[in-house]
Order: C-alpha cells, then structure tokens, then sequence
C-alpha cells in the first residue's frame, strides 16, 4: 500500500512539473544601450600637489632632533627637526668677542677725537693732528660695523640648523634619520599642501586647436576620481599650458580641484573636456552594473539567448558611471541582459 502511494506522488510531480515550469517567473532584463559621448572626452591624469617642496640642508651637520614622522600634519613654523649647531654656535660666540673689542676702541678712538677737538681749539695741535684722530674714528667705526654685519652672519647660520615647517601641509617623505650626516643640497624631507591639489593630463594638440593657452573656465571640465567617494568633481580653475611637447604633441591641462578628503598626490585620475569624442572612440555600450558576475578572474554576464534560455558571457568592462558601466567587449546594442545573475544560473 506504500509503495503505491510513493509511486502515485512521483507520477503526480512528473505531470505538475511542465505546468511548475510554465507559469515560473520569466528572468529580469534590460536591453544593453549604445550611450553617446554627450560631447566629452575623457583623458588619464594624475593627481599633484600645486605647492611641493622639498626642504634640503643648507649648512653641514649631525641630525640631532627628528619632530615628525612620514603622515603627520604640521603647521607653518612647527619644527621639523634640528641639525648640530655647536660648531656654529662657538664660531658666533667668537664672533661675538670681536664686535665688544671692536667697539671698545671705538670708544677709545671717540674720546680721543673729542680731546684732539679741546687741543686744537686752544691752538695746542696741527690741522694734521685733528684729521689724523678723526680719520682713526671712521676707520674705528667702519671695523665695528663690520664685525656687527658679521655676527649678524653668524647668527643667521647657527639658524639654519633648526628647520621649521615653510607652511601648514602634510610630511610626505623623510629620507634621513636619527644621526644622518646633513650637508648642503641633501634633502631632509618632503612636505605638501593637501588644499591645494590639481589634476595634471596631457591631452592632444588636436583637440585644444580653439583653446588659447592660459587659464580658463571651468565650465564643462569635470574630473573623475575612481574609487573615491564623490568621484565626480567640478575643478575650480582649469589652465593650458603655453608650451607643446614636441616628441608626444601634446599639451598638458592642468585642473585644479576643491578641497576633498582622501584625495592624495600620485592618484589616477581622469579629465574629462567638453568638445569632439577622441578619434576612435564613438558609441558606448552600457549595461546595468548589477548584471555583472565576478568568479575569481572571469568577469561576464548572462545574456538571453534567440530560445530565451540565459548563456553566460566574457566580457571587458571600461569605467562605471553611476548605476551602469561600459562593455567594451563581449554585447552587442540591442541584446537583453539579465540584471538577476543568480537567478539566470539557476535557470540555466
């Protein structure tokens, strides 16, 4: 009696399952759709620092102090570090020394020009004499104000041994370390500006034919940041240079950008320019961003077949704008793309 009730149920599924598959919910999908350019062109960049310095030593010495380390943000005027001033300190000691000597007998010579003064007045001494004590203070004087100029020299050099942030900014390199020898030219660290960060591409002379060199508006320009929260931003000063690199024939756009958190120097970035698409480039293809599968190095999609059954397909995939992303490869204008991956692979 049990194996007929068995055998009776998988009779019953048998003849329910065309009717299961008949009614079951037909596969979401959107048409892949050829986008225009929209009038733009879009150029690779990189992302740079406008103000970048890099502080160099310019007097010999032991680093002695390090204040910072690679990442900190520092303020203008912070100390940085501090190289070994003792051999510049006793130089402006000395120097020190001889401006008090100098201006004692400068004093002296003074005191003694002012009696020469009382005897030649009384008739005492020569017209001679006179001009000989008075000679003597000038030149007394000329030698103080000399040593001064000098130990203000020496001064200014025991200075330089403290080196102080130019500006407010972030440390970006630090090559020396703890007891490195500075000498003049050496490069002690690298420091930058985040508010102040441009977007640098060279674009074809071609397609900056109308655009003189010098700055220009921004209108139309945009700049895209991959991988960045709020990708797309409006730059706020756009400048071409004057000058033409004769082995690439192009000329570099620069495009300053609004203050922006996670923006860094080195970045990619990409600039996009109002005018003619590049040569080459036409129609774009676009299918929603949700369609796309990912199995560890295969990148595809599902596409509905001419029997409506979903076939799994290889693609190569350009930038993402928004919900949608370009196919360069791979679909055709026109054909249906599954937007519910799981659902095609069960299906299939």
């Amino acid at each position: 009696m049990l194996r007929t009730t068995t055998l009776q149920s998988v009779v019953a599924l048998a003849l329910l399952w065309p009717m299961q598959a008949a009614f079951a919910a037909p596969l979401a999908t959107e048409p892949a759709l050829e986008a225009a350019t929209q009038g733009r062109s879009s150029y690779d960049g990189v992302v740079e620092a406008v103000r970048h310095t890099v502080i160099a030593a310019q007097v010999p010495g032991a680093v002695v102090e390090l204040a910072v380390k690679v990442g900190d943000q520092v303020k203008a005027g912070q100390l940085l570090m501090r190289i070994d001033a003792r051999t510049a300190d006793q130089s402006a000691a000395a120097v020190d020394a001889q401006v008090q000597a100098a201006r004692a007998q400068l004093d002296v010579a003074t005191r003694d020009y002012e009696r020469q003064k009382q005897l030649f007045a009384k008739k005492y001494i020569s017209q001679a004499a006179l001009d000989r004590a008075e000679a003597e203070v000038r030149a007394t004087r000329a030698q103080a104000n000399a040593q001064a100029a000098q130990a203000g020299a020496a001064r200014t050099q025991t200075g330089l041994h403290v080196v102080r942030a130019p500006y407010a900014g972030i440390v970006a390199e630090v090559p020396v370390a703890l007891g490195d020898m500075a000498m003049p030219g050496r490069p002690l660290l690298t420091m930058y500006d985040p508010a102040l960060l441009r977007v640098t591409a060279s674009v074809p002379q071609s397609a900056l034919s109308g655009q003189a060199a010098g700055a220009a508006t921004p209108e139309g320009v945009r700049v895209e940041l991959p991988g960045q929260v709020g990708a797309h931003a409006t730059p706020t000063r756009v400048q071409v240079l004057p000058t033409v690199d004769p082995a690439t024939h192009t000329v570099q756009v620069r495009a300053e950008l609004p203050v922006s958190a996670g923006v860094r120097p080195g970045m990619f970035a990409r600039l996009w320019l109002p005018g003619a698409a590049s040569a080459g480039e036409g129609a774009r293809i676009t299918v929603p961003l949700r369609a796309i599968v990912r199995r560890a190095e295969m990148t595809g999609l599902y596409v509905l077949a001419a029997d409506g059954k979903p076939q799994l397909r290889q693609v190569r995939l350009g930038r993402a704008e928004g919900e949608r992303v370009e196919v360069l490869s791979g679909v055709a204008a026109g054909e249906n793309v599954v937007t519910e991956p799981q659902a095609a692979a069960s299906a299939r």
